[in-house]
């Protein structure tokens, strides 16, 4: 004969349910197993339920888990959005603490507040950007001149090879895109001065307007533009690409400086290079006006030289190598800056690549409508 405390313990019975009237009753075991056999038979029946108040009675649950309180509260939720209301009733004292332990928080939704009228949404934009893109932007041009600078001095900052490659990418693979679109500048500048000028009998002065206008504006503007669609982007893309990568931060790990490590030598490169490539672009052009007084409106090349000669100053020359330094330092800047800020996957990267194109492109102009206001 077995005693009390030899007997197997009782086994909890499996989960059922109970509808009478208005009242639910829950019973067993309400875990994993009984909810996910019968929750679908219970949510069935109840579809038929026709009052708009129930009680569910849990006296006879004899035990439940966390999915068993989530099941319950997911019912009630259920039975709510069907237009009836619950109340839960005689719970015991084990199973409500377990209640009590998993129960899921309500949410309440915020409150919805006055939406901001237009002008106050103008002035947060405008705030942000003052506050945070131009002070950033600020940061990374200080810390960029900084090293650009002492990088001159010091050559064991420098990676063997860096900057003859970044040269090489940046400025000599630009030559044949950049030499035909200044070439045909020239041209269409021609042409297009000399139908007016032929007009008046000046034919001559074709070689003034080509000229001026290719060292002072044309050439610089038209060279950095190029730079920036081909290398800006390129720049950009780069650096976005090492921070999604993470290769910015295995950087930081190592105790390098990405800036230094990154941006320095393609700034060194690029400021190296512009002005060569603008020295191009202005022959170029040059020489595309040539052709034009010389086939179009019967001007000798020996006639065009000489007047070249006389109304080109050295004072021109350096206003175009001035606005190449300047435009050189604003494409790496604005390509670094878009890089390191990139967020997301390749998505980002096409978007910061896209978005540094069009920031170097503005960017140039702005800059040369200001040198255009110093100079002249």
């Amino acid at each position: 004969m077995k005693t009390r405390s030899d007997a197997a313990p009782s086994t909890p019975a499996a989960f059922a349910f109970q509808l009478e009237g208005d009242v639910l009753y829950l019973k067993g075991s309400l875990v994993l197993a009984g909810v996910d056999q019968q929750l679908p038979k219970l949510k069935k029946q109840l579809r038929k339920y026709p009052r708009k108040f129930l009680r569910i009675n849990l006296r006879e649950l004899q035990r439940i888990d966390s999915i068993g309180v989530a099941a319950l509260q997911h019912l009630r939720d259920w039975l709510q959005a069907q237009g009836i209301k619950t109340e839960i009733e005689a719970v015991p004292p084990g199973i409500q603490q377990i209640m009590q332990t998993f129960a899921i928080p309500p949410q309440t939704a915020a409150p919805a507040g006055e939406k901001d009228s237009a002008l106050e949404r103008f002035g947060e934009r405008v705030y942000d950007f003052w506050v945070r893109d131009v002070y950033e932007f600020l940061l990374l041009l200080v810390d960029v001149i900084y090293y650009s600078v002492v990088d001159l001095f010091q050559r064991k900052a420098h990676r063997k090879g860096e900057f003859f490659n970044q040269a090489t990418l940046i400025g000599v693979n630009a030559v044949p895109i950049i030499g035909l679109i200044a070439f045909l500048i020239g041209v269409v500048l021609a042409l297009q001065s000399g139908e007016q000028l032929r007009q008046f009998g000046a034919n001559i002065f074709v070689a003034d307007l080509t000229v001026v206008a290719m060292v002072q504006e044309m050439g610089p503007l038209i060279t950095a533009i190029m730079v920036a669609g081909r290398s800006g982007s390129s720049i950009a893309s780069e650096i976005a690409t090492m921070v999604v990568t993470e290769e910015v931060d295995a950087l930081k790990t190592m105790g390098l400086n990405p800036i230094r490590f990154i941006v320095v030598p393609k700034m060194h490169a690029l400021v190296f290079t512009l002005p060569f490539l603008t020295i191009l672009a202005d022959a170029l052009g040059i020489t595309g006006g040539l052709l034009v007084a010389y086939l179009n409106l019967d001007l000798a090349p020996q006639v065009f030289y000489n007047r070249m000669v006389e109304v080109l100053y050295v004072r021109d020359v350096a206003i175009g190598f001035v606005k190449s330094l300047v435009f050189a330092v604003l494409i790496v800047l604005n390509g670094s800056f878009f890089g390191f800020r990139v967020k997301g996957g390749a998505e980002g990267v096409g978007k910061v690549t896209t978005t540094a194109v069009v920031g170097a492109i503005i960017l140039v102009i702005v800059a040369d409508s200001i040198l255009g206001l110093i100079f002249y």
